[in-house]
Order: C-alpha cells, then structure tokens, then sequence
C-alpha cells in the first residue's frame, strides 16, 4: 500500500491501544501471576511430574518420612478399644513389617511394653521424668526420627500412647525432595511468566523503532530524481498515518519538481528564442545609427546618438550574455579543463582591454609576479570569466576609474587573483545597473572549474578574489547535448 487514501486509524488497531495494553498487564501482573502460576503448576504437577516423577509410595518405599507418619497415626486410630494384648500383637506385626523402626508404646498404667526384638533400653514404666528425658534425647538426636500418636489418636480415650524412631540414614527424602522440586516448579512458571511479559514490551518498542528507523533511512536514501523513495505501509496506526503522509509528500514534491524543470526548460526555450529573434532588429538599428553619424547634427544630436549607440552596446551585451547563460545552464558548452599558466591569460586578457580602460580614462594597475601560476582550467572558460568582471567595472565603476589586477597570498598558501575598482559597490545605484546575469556567469563557470570566487563590495569598491579550492577538481557535469 503506496498511494491512495489510508484508512483512519482505529483505536484498537494503535500504539496507544497496545501499549495501554501492556501498562494494563504490568499492573495486573501480581494479582494475576500468582493465581495463572499455581494453575499452570497444577498442570504440570498433574501431567509431568507424577507421570515422570512418582510419589515414593508408588515404589512400595515404607522408608520415606512421610509414609512413616502418615502410616503411624493410621494404626494408633485404627486401635481405638482394643486391648493391650490385641495392641501388642499388631505392633509387633508393624515389626515385622518395618525391620529397620524401633516401635513401643506405653499402656494407660504407664507401663512400656515392647513387642518384637526389644533392643530399646527403656524402663519398665514410664513417668513423667522419662518422658522429659526422652523428649531431651529426641531434641538433641537430630540423626533420629521420632512420631509418637495417642492410641485411638485422641489423648482423650487416656489408652496410652505408642511411639516409632528410627535412624534418618535408614530414610528415603523423596518427600523433602519432592516438595522442593514442586517449589522450583512454582517459581520457575512465576519466572516465565515475568520473561515473558519482558519479551511482549521489548518486542512492542523494538518493533516501533524498527519501523522509525525504516522511514529515517527512506527520508535520507534518494532516487535518481534527488527524492526519496515512497515507503511501504503495513499498518494503519500511528506510524501508518505518518508513513502516507510521507508518500503525500514525496508524491507533491515529484509533482513539483517536474513542474520546475518544466517551467524551467520553457524559460531556457524563450530565453534562446528571444535572443535570436532580438538580434535581427537590434543589427537593423544599429545600422541606422551608424547611418545617423554620417549626417550634419547637432552636437546636442552627436551626443544623443552616441549614447544611444553605447545603449545598444549593452543590449547587445545583454542578449549575449542571456544566451550564454541559458546555453551554459543547458549543458551546450563543452567543459575541456588543461593545465593553464593563468598569469598568462590575464595579462592576454588586460591587453585586449587595455584601450578601452584608456578610452574611459581608467587606471590600470596591474601587479602580476614574473613566475607562472598553472590551474586546470577551461582557458576559454576563464577567459569569459575576466571579460564579464572587466566589463562590469567599466559599466560600473565608473565613477571610480580605477581597475587593479594583483596576485594576493592567503593564509591557506594558495595565490589568489585580485580584480578591484574604486566604485560605488555593488549596491550602489551607476545608472547602468543590469539583471546581475554577467556575474551568474561568472559564479557558474567558477563553479563548475572547481574554483571559489570572493567578492567583497563596500562604497569604497569592490574586490573580487579568484581562487582554486585545495583539493578539489573541475567538474565534468555540462556534456555536449547537440
């Protein structure tokens, strides 16, 4: 989706819903982990773990802590009522069963009565001192494990109580590993369930960063027209929107551009058109004025003629200049750079001028060094350069009749070339100000050999430096385009 009308963002489609999304999750996420967490370990234990790992008691192991408890007070409820005899008998059954335990228990006399091997060195009735001494005993054994449980598991049916110990090495601690297992279990699911809300915001923002990036990088990347390339739309949120009104605008400047170089390649047509078509009634003119001088005027007539004459000359220079102009911005003349002595070309260049800076009363002072100064230049591209800016100091500088030509030092250890008058400035009023196109060509032609040209213009004159850019090249942009 490129182009078109992008549909209206819906709220339940945006980044601000999904991200009032994940702020709700964030603040729902303790009351909510905790429940989703023993659910999913309910799951787990009921699936994987008795599946992969089995209650000892699914072993037929009596040796684990728990069954030994559990089984204990199992059989003091189950003796309620019976009598000594029926208890010992049953007990000593348990003896059998459970070689490895010590068991005896204590009748509602006080008597000890133990059934089966005996090895326990207990007193023949049992007190309250004895039962202080054996819960020391108990205490500090910490490698025994006791249970005791009231005979009918109720002290109140004063039957007695029986009681099993049995050394903690002869033991299985498959439930204490069982319930650390099932432990981890639980925070590992709570750990999960944390991650993963991590995982939801990371990959929210990255995907919102990506997708900026995306349309930095198409906003920077042009085409072979100077435009970026219209972007891909994907989604219809807030980047969405931005992203069509990017296209929008890519689509508007296209449109513009085409509109210029339209525009511009009808001004370069009338430009040329009017030049050719200005010329013939120009020379017509021109003619009959050279005709005028050969009559008996006046000198009031003389004068007016002469001045009519220099007017046509600028005309004339004018439409040489508006058709240069469009020729050199339309590619038809040909860049040839060589290495050139540019000394050379100036001084050629100040000689040609030189009768009529005389004719005009100017000075010239011309300060060039003996050595030869070599640029790659276009001679006869630099050659036009010096015309238009000697040119423009006769037409107005002329209050000031002065034109200097020196080679100056920058800082830079580069040799500049100095044009300068002694005029108004540029932004003074010399009676034959034109449309400023004699220095667009000079700044274009300087431009393309890869020079740099400084004007500083005060009422006190104006200087014009020329100079090559360290490190840089003439340009081969204007081909022959016949």
């Amino acid at each position: 989706m490129k182009k078109g009308k992008l549909p209206k963002s819906r709220f339940r489609g945006s980044l601000l819903s999904r991200y009032l999304l994940i702020i709700v999750i964030a603040l729902l996420f303790i009351p909510v982990v905790f429940p989703a967490s023993l659910i999913g370990y309910q799951v787990v234990q009921s699936i994987v773990v008795d599946n992969m790992f089995p209650e000892p008691e699914a072993k037929n192991d009596p040796y684990t802590t728990m069954h030994l408890e559990k089984m204990w007070h199992q059989e003091a409820k189950s003796l309620k009522g019976n009598t000594p005899e029926m208890i010992d008998a049953r007990i000593g059954e348990l003896q059998a069963s459970y070689s490895k335990v010590d068991m005896f228990w204590v009748d509602a006399k006080s008597r000890v009565r133990q059934p089966g091997t005996g090895k326990l060195k207990l007193p023949q009735t049992w007190e309250a001192a004895d039962a202080v001494a054996y819960m020391k005993r108990y205490r500090e054994a910490t490698q025994q494990f006791s249970v005791i449980a009231f005979i009918g598991d109720d002290q109140k049916l004063n039957q007695g109580f029986m009681v099993m110990q049995v050394s903690r090495s002869e033991l299985r601690t498959g439930g204490y590993e069982m319930s650390a297992r099932t432990s981890m279990i639980f925070f590992g699911i709570i750990l999960f369930m944390f991650l993963l809300f991590i995982a939801v915001s990371w990959m929210f923002f990255v995907n919102m960063r990506r997708r900026l990036l995306r349309l930095q990088s198409a906003m920077t990347v042009q085409d072979g027209r100077g435009l970026p390339d219209p972007i891909l739309i994907k989604k219809t949120d807030e980047i969405g929107q931005l992203e069509h009104a990017f296209n929008g605008m890519v689509d508007r400047l296209g449109g513009s551009l085409k509109r210029e170089r339209e525009e511009a390649e009808l001004r370069k047509r009338l430009i040329a058109n009017l030049s050719h078509d200005l010329r013939t009634p120009l020379t017509v003119i021109r003619s009959h004025v050279y005709s005028l001088q050969k009559e008996q005027l006046s000198d009031k007539g003389q004068q007016l003629l002469k001045l009519t004459e220099t007017k046509l000359g600028d005309l004339s220079g004018l439409i040489d200049n508006l058709l240069s102009y469009n020729l050199l911005t339309s590619g038809k003349y040909t860049l040839e750079p060589e290495r050139c002595d540019v000394l050379r070309i100036v001084r050629e260049s100040a000689a040609a001028w030189y009768p009529l800076w005389e004719k005009e009363g100017f000075e010239a002072d011309i300060d060039l060094p003996e050595e030869p100064l070599f640029w790659i230049i276009d001679p006869q591209w630099f050659r036009r350069i010096l015309d238009n800016l000697f040119q423009n100091a006769v037409r107005h500088a002329r209050s000031g009749q002065y034109i200097g030509l020196h080679a100056r030092a920058l800082p830079s250890g580069q040799t500049a070339i100095l044009v300068s008058d002694k005029g108004k400035g540029m932004e003074a009023s010399s009676g034959d100000k034109g449309a400023g196109i004699g220095l667009a060509i000079v700044g274009f032609l300087a431009r393309e050999m890869g020079l740099v040209m400084d004007v500083n213009s005060t009422s006190q004159g104006t200087n014009i430096l020329i100079y090559q850019a360290a490190g840089t090249e003439p340009g081969l942009k204007l081909a022959n385009k016949d």
